[in-house]
């Protein structure tokens, strides 16, 4: 822990007066005094400085949050400050920037980020759920190819079904029951395509992130 001067100004004595899970007025608070606040001694600067930050992650003030984030991993670095009032400040943000940069569909960056912090903790579980659910939602070619030939399937079952009430079953009776098996099968054969495509992708993402951390604890011991 940065090492606490035992004066404390004023403005740090009026944010500390602010009720903690008070997100926007810990925002406003900082907002306004942000030209004092930048003359404080490092640590009372550094603890509003990151409680500004997490509250806007938690107003999801996404984009602003992100430019907060790398303000405080920039300042921990120089000062050699891993942790902040018993936290690892430099992996807490990286992570929640990681969060923001995925609710902004920054899906390549959330990957970087989140393998990163793999590098630094193999056994992080929770970065791994979460790149996980990232390479998820990056749908790779396969999700696509997939979903196409669903959807193929569907139209071609809405085309039988016409043609079966329109033609078949007036004109051609006997050829009925034939019909109606061939519908409901490439019906449910779509269902089965669209099924086995997210399924296969999340299997893929889910194994290629545990090859990922099988290789970096490999490479730390």
């Amino acid at each position: 822990m940065y090492p606490q001067s035992k004066y404390r100004s004023k403005i740090y004595r009026d944010f500390r007066a602010i009720e903690p899970g008070e997100w926007r007025k810990i925002v406003r608070f900082y907002e306004e005094n942000e030209a004092q606040i930048r003359g404080l001694d490092f640590d009372e600067y550094f603890e509003l400085m990151l409680a500004y930050t997490n509250a806007l992650f938690e107003i999801s003030e996404w984009q602003k949050h992100l430019l907060m984030a790398d303000a405080v991993i920039e300042a921990s670095v120089m000062e050699n400050l891993k942790y902040f009032n018993g936290e690892d400040v430099f992996q807490h943000t990286l992570f929640r920037k990681a969060a923001s940069c995925y609710q902004l569909l920054e899906l390549e960056k959330t990957d970087h980020i989140l393998r990163e912090l793999l590098r630094i903790d193999p056994h992080d579980g929770e970065s791994a759920w979460f790149l996980k659910k990232c390479l998820r939602k990056m749908r790779p070619s396969l999700v696509r190819q997939t979903r196409a030939a669903a959807i193929g399937l569907f139209l071609l079952t809405a085309l039988i079904i016409c043609l079966e009430m329109l033609v078949v079953r007036p004109f051609y009776a006997d050829w009925a029951r034939p019909v109606e098996l061939l519908r409901i099968g490439t019906f449910f054969l779509g269902i089965a395509v669209l099924v086995a495509g997210d399924v296969l992708h999340r299997w893929r993402s889910n194994r290629e992130v545990e090859r990922f951390v099988e290789v970096v604890r490999r490479r730390r011991k």
